[in-house]
């Protein structure tokens, strides 16, 4: 076969982590992949368009359409600047921060059933910057307020929320073989490992 083989493309909402699999992938096949970030008010149009083979979906999503296998859950935390009163604790409840401003970023990963919300819509990075400057108290899973770790803030468990799930989503009708074989390496088959 002559040419470019088209990469495998594989979409990750912020905070999900697609390395061990990309790697995995790369010792096995000599077809290339390319990871793509994509925010997660979006995370299934690419799959949707043709613009994705497969995405790392932060769940709930529309599931129309859709095969998905859920694959690990996301610990919530709250994102606070380091000098707030929070830190004294090693985890913390919704009602320890009750008083708090909440900011709550368009892609934060939770929407709070009540809350006064004191802050327009902004980015993660914005709302961030905002709880470093000890405005607010930010909410999302660990692995975001890791990606978006700062030095003069920090994070604490929120043990009464519940967890966020990253999934792995494609298209019912996609019927391309590398799919099945990357399900495989999510899975954690051996190359010697059958489908069956």
């Amino acid at each position: 076969m002559d040419g470019m083989v088209e990469a495998l493309r594989l979409g990750f909402v912020t905070g999900a982590t697609p390395d061990k699999w990309a790697t995995r992938w790369r010792e096995r096949r000599r077809d290339p992949l390319q990871l793509v970030p994509v925010e997660q008010a979006g995370q299934a149009l690419g799959l949707h368009d043709g613009s994705l083979d497969l995405a790392l979906v932060r769940l709930p999503v529309e599931r129309e359409g859709l095969h998905l296998i859920p694959l690990y859950d996301e610990q919530p935390v709250v994102v606070v600047a380091k000098d707030h009163l929070v830190t004294v604790a090693e985890e913390v409840t919704t009602h320890d921060l009750a008083e708090e401003q909440l900011v709550l970023p368009h892609e934060s990963g939770w929407k709070p059933e009540v809350t006064q919300l004191d802050f327009p819509p902004m980015s993660l990075r914005e709302a961030v910057e905002v709880v470093a400057a000890g405005t607010g108290v930010l909410v999302v899973p660990m692995s975001v307020a890791r990606l978006h770790h700062r030095r003069d803030v920090t994070f604490r468990p929120v043990t009464d929320l519940p967890t966020t799930k990253i999934g792995l989503a494609w298209l019912v009708d996609n019927d391309d073989p590398r799919i099945q074989d990357f399900i495989g390496i999510v899975r954690g088959r051996t190359e010697r490992s059958s489908r069956g």
